[in-house]
C-alpha cells in the first residue's frame, strides 16, 4: 500500500504519545476559492467558469485545475492553503479535459474535435512556471482522463470519442471507437513517437464495439486500469498496450432506496440488477482498485465497489453511501434514476492510514473511508462546492483539494469553487446537523429546513419544518441539540385527514407548550399553495386551519410568512408572522408582522424598516418572541462572495401593538443583535444564501439554521449552530 509521512508536528506527537489516548485526525474544510478570480485581465469576471479535473504540482505548493468552458487550465497558489491566491490560467486552443502534473510540466488532454463524429485532440505538455505549450502529441480522437504512472516513466490517456445524447436518444454504439493511448515520458515530456493505442474494442457485452473509455489509473507496475462507462466494462492493460484482463462491472441489487421523485425522502424502494456504469478508477494496490459508480446510460447502483484485477467482487457498498447522504442531509430528491451518482475518487495514504475519497456529483459531498484491506470503513462526509468532479490528495501537506464544477452566474447563485481540506487532530466541524435511522434501520429523510422552534419546558429540543420542496412530505422534525452534531431523532408527518398534507409551503413553526404546534405557510400561486396557518396537535393532525382575509390576499405577493411565534396564552394568546417582502399595499423597504388573535379572529400589523441591499433583495426569514423582545432574522438573498446581509434583530415587544389592516401602520424600532455572516464562514465554505430558522430554548440558548434548497442547485450544505444566550 502507498504509505507517506503525515507533517513532522503531528508525527512526533503521535510517536510521543500512547496510541489508546490519540484521537485519529479528522479533516476539515480549512477554505473555498471561486475559480473565476483566476480569470485573465479583461475578461468578464461574470463568465462562465468551470473547475473539473485538478492536480497539484509536486511541491504541493499550486494546484491546476481544467477550466473546460474557459479553454483554460486554472492555477491557485496555495502557499497559504487558508488563504488561497490565484496564480492566473494558461489560455488554451481548445477544450481540457483533464490535467496532471509530473516534474515541472502539466500533461493535458485537450480536446478540439469538429463534432462527434469527427473526434480530435492532442496530448500537451505546459511549462508551468512559463505558463506555455512546450510539446503537443496528436491524439486523433477526443481525450478524457490522463494519468501518470507512479515512476513517472508513462502517461495513459483515455479516448473516450463520447457519444451524441442527442442522436438516437443517446445510443451506442455511435461510431468512431475509443481507445488508450500510452506515451513514454522522458523528463516529464511525452516522447511523442514512442505512442502505444490499446485497442479495447470486442471486450464489452454492451456495445463490444463501441467502448467509450473514461477513466485511467495506473499502478505501480505499470498495468493501467480503464473503466468503459457507457459498456459497464474495466479493463487492465500492460504498459505494453496489452490485455491484461478484462470483466463486466456487473450489477447490484439495491434495497432501502428513495426512488421516486414526488417530493418525499422514501427510503423503502429497491432496484435490482442496476448496472454499475464506473466512472473513476483508482488503484488500491498493484492488484485491487476502486471504482466509483455514477452510471451514465442505463444504471448507476448510487455507491462504490472494489475489484480485484480478475474482476471478483471484493467489497459492494450498496446502499450505504446512499444512506449517509442522506442522513447528512445532501440526498438529491430530483435524481432518483441514479441517486447521488458517485463519480470522482481518490487513493491515498497519510500517515498509516490509507484513505478512499468518493465524490458525489449530485450531493456535492466526499465521501471519506478507511481502507482496511477488507471492508473500509467509512469516516466522514465533508461539504464541497456544488457538484464535485475532480479530487487531489496532497499528503505532503495533510491537504486534499476538490473541483467543483457548476457555475450558477447566470441565474446569480453560486460560482464554482476549489474547496481546500486539511488532515489534523482535532473534531469534525461538518456535519453541525445530521438524522439517525429509524426503527426499520432506514435513514430518516431531511432537507430544506426553513423554520425552527424550541420545546418550551425541555433545553436543547428543538423542531424544525421543511417547505414546499418537500411538498409530497411536509414534515415536523425533532432535533436534539445537546449533541454534537446536533441530531434530528423523529420525523412526524404533518397530515389532513391521516394522509400527507398537501398544497403546505411550511416556513415557520412554533410549540403550542401542550404537544401540538403552530405552523405558518407560504402562498405559492403558481403551486395552488394558500397563504395560511396551520395548528396540528401532537400526532401531526391539522385541527385548525386559518386563511388570510380579504384585505391582505388583495395585497399579498408569493412573498409570504417567513415564520410564526405568539405572545400570551388562553383568551390573550396572539400569534404573529414575519412577512418576508414587501406585498402591493407596502411602501418600499417596509414589510409587515402580522398579527392574529383567534379568541377573536382579528388581524392586524406593524412595519418593520428592512436594511437597504447592494444587490438583489433583503426581507425576512423568522420570528421568534422571547422575554421583553421579538426577534427577527433578515437577510439578503446573496451567496458566496456577493452575501452581505445575515442578521439577527431584535423589537421590543412593547412596540408590537398592531395597527388595523388597511390603514397606516405603526413602525417598530430594531437593534442589531449579531451580524451572522460571520457564523456562515466559520467552517471555510463560502457564505450560504438561506438564513432560514432561528429560536430560544428553555434555557435561553439561541441556535440557527440554514435551508438548504432539497440539495436543488445547492450544494446540500446546512449549518445547525448557537448563537450564545439570550
Amino acid at each position: 500500500m502507498r504509505r507517506n509521512l503525515l507533517a513532522a508536528g503531528v508525527g512526533l506527537l503521535s510517536m510521543m504519545a500512547p496510541v489508546e489516548a490519540m484521537a485519529k485526525p479528522v479533516f476539515n474544510r480549512i477554505s473555498s476559492f471561486p475559480v473565476a478570480l483566476t480569470l485573465p485581465d479583461g475578461v468578464d469576471p461574470k463568465s462562465e467558469t468551470s473547475a473539473e479535473i485538478i492536480t497539484a504540482t509536486p511541491d504541493g505548493l499550486s494546484l491546476l485545475f481544467s477550466d473546460s468552458p474557459g479553454k483554460r487550465i486554472g492555477i491557485i497558489d496555495i502557499s497559504d492553503p487558508r488563504a488561497p491566491k490565484s496564480g492566473g490560467s494558461i489560455a488554451l486552443a481548445g477544450e481540457p479535459t483533464s490535467v496532471s502534473a509530473v516534474g515541472k510540466f502539466a500533461l493535458v488532454a485537450l480536446n478540439t474535435s469538429k463534432s462527434k463524429t469527427e473526434p480530435s485532440g492532442s496530448l500537451l505538455a505546459i511549462d508551468v512556471a512559463g505558463k506555455s505549450v512546450v510539446q503537443s502529441c496528436d491524439l486523433g480522437g477526443q481525450p478524457d482522463s490522463v494519468a501518470i504512472s507512479p515512476d513517472g516513466k508513462l502517461v495513459a490517456v483515455a479516448i473516450e470519442n463520447e457519444r451524441d445524447e442527442d442522436l438516437n436518444d443517446g445510443k451506442i454504439p455511435q461510431l468512431p471507437a475509443g481507445n488508450v493511448q500510452i506515451f513514454q515520458l522522458r523528463d516529464g515530456l511525452p516522447d511523442c513517437g514512442s505512442r502505444i493505442v490499446a485497442e479495447v474494442t470486442g471486450l464489452a457485452s454492451v456495445a463490444g464495439d463501441d467502448p467509450e473509455p473514461e477513466f485511467v489509473d495506473i499502478n505501480a507496475n505499470n498495468e493501467i486500469a480503464v473503466t468503459l462507462q457507457e459498456n459497464n466494462h474495466i479493463v487492465i492493460l500492460g504498459a505494453d498496450g496489452k490485455v491484461v484482463s478484462h470483466f463486466s462491472a456487473g450489477g447490484v441489487d439495491l434495497a432501502g432506496i428513495d426512488t421516486k421523485r414526488d417530493g418525499a425522502l422514501r427510503f423503502t424502494g429497491e432496484k435490482k440488477g442496476q448496472l454499475r456504469e464506473p466512472d473513476a478508477v483508482q488503484w488500491l494496490d498493484a492488484d485491487r482498485l476502486v471504482v466509483a459508480n455514477e452510471g451514465d446510460y442505463d444504471g448507476g447502483s448510487r455507491g462504490f465497489t472494489i475489484f480485484n484485477k480478475k474482476g471478483e467482487v471484493l467489497f459492494e457498498a450498496g446502499s450505504d453511501l446512499e444512506h449517509q447522504i442522506a442522513m447528512h442531509g445532501h440526498y438529491p430528491d430530483r435524481r432518483n434514476s441514479k441517486g447521488n451518482e458517485p463519480e470522482g475518487a481518490e487513493v491515498k495514504t497519510f500517515g498509516d492510514t490509507d484513505y478512499i475519497f468518493i465524490l458525489s456529483e449530485r450531493g456535492s459531498v466526499v465521501a471519506v473511508y478507511e481502507d482496511r484491506g477488507t471492508a473500509p470503513e467509512f469516516l466522514q462526509l465533508l461539504p464541497s462546492g456544488l457538484s464535485p468532479e475532480g479530487i487531489i490528495a496532497i499528503p505532503s501537506r495533510n491537504l486534499i483539494a476538490v473541483a467543483n464544477e457548476v457555475d450558477l452566474v447566470e441565474d446569480g447563485g453560486v460560482r464554482s469553487h476549489v474547496t481546500i481540506y486539511e488532515l489534523a487532530e482535532g473534531a469534525p466541524s461538518y456535519p453541525t446537523i445530521m438524522s439517525v435511522r429509524d426503527d426499520k434501520g432506514l435513514p430518516i429523510g431531511w432537507g430544506a429546513l426553513s423554520g425552527l422552534a424550541a420545546d418550551p419546558a425541555k433545553p436543547g429540543t428543538l423542531y424544525a419544518v421543511n417547505d414546499s420542496f418537500y411538498g409530497g412530505q411536509p414534515t415536523i422534525f425533532t432535533i436534539d441539540a445537546t449533541r454534537k452534531p446536533a441530531v434530528i431523532t423523529t420525523a412526524l408527518p404533518v397530515t389532513r385527514n391521516g394522509d400527507a398534507a398537501q398544497m403546505l409551503d411550511l416556513e415557520g413553526i412554533a410549540a403550542d407548550g401542550e404537544g401540538g404546534f403552530w405552523l405558518a405557510s407560504e402562498g405559492r400561486g403558481d403551486q395552488m399553495i394558500p397563504h395560511g396557518i396551520l395548528h396540528v396537535d401532537d400526532k401531526g393532525e391539522i385541527d385548525q386551519s386559518i386563511g388570510l382575509p380579504d384585505e391582505l390576499l388583495r395585497g399579498a405577493t408569493r412573498f409570504g410568512f417567513e415564520g410564526i411565534t405568539f405572545t400570551g396564552s388562553g383568551d390573550d394568546l396572539v400569534l404573529w408572522m414575519a412577512v418576508q417582502r414587501e406585498w402591493a399595499d407596502d411602501q418600499e423597504g417596509m414589510v409587515k408582522l402580522l398579527s392574529y388573535k383567534p379568541k377573536d379572529k382579528t388581524w392586524g400589523a406593524v412595519h418593520y424598516p428592512l436594511d437597504k441591499g447592494e444587490e438583489g433583495w433583503i426581507g425576512l426569514s423568522e420570528i421568534v418572541a422571547n422575554g421583553d423582545f421579538i426577534y427577527v432574522i433578515e437577510r439578503d438573498n446573496q451567496i458566496g462572495a456577493a452575501a452581505k446581509t445575515k442578521k439577527l434583530y431584535r423589537i421590543p415587544k412593547a412596540q408590537m401593538v398592531p395597527g388595523e389592516i388597511g390603514k397606516t401602520l405603526p413602525v417598530v424600532n430594531k437593534e442589531l443583535v449579531r451580524d451572522l455572516l460571520p457564523d456562515l464562514l466559520t467552517t471555510g465554505g463560502y457564505a450560504l444564501e438561506k438564513v432560514e430558522g432561528f429560536t430560544i430554548d428553555a434555557s435561553g440558548e439561541g441556535f440557527a439554521v440554514t435551508d438548504n434548497d432539497g440539495v436543488n442547485d445547492s450544494n446540500g450544505e446546512t449549518l445547525f449552530w448557537s448563537v450564545g444566550k439570550f
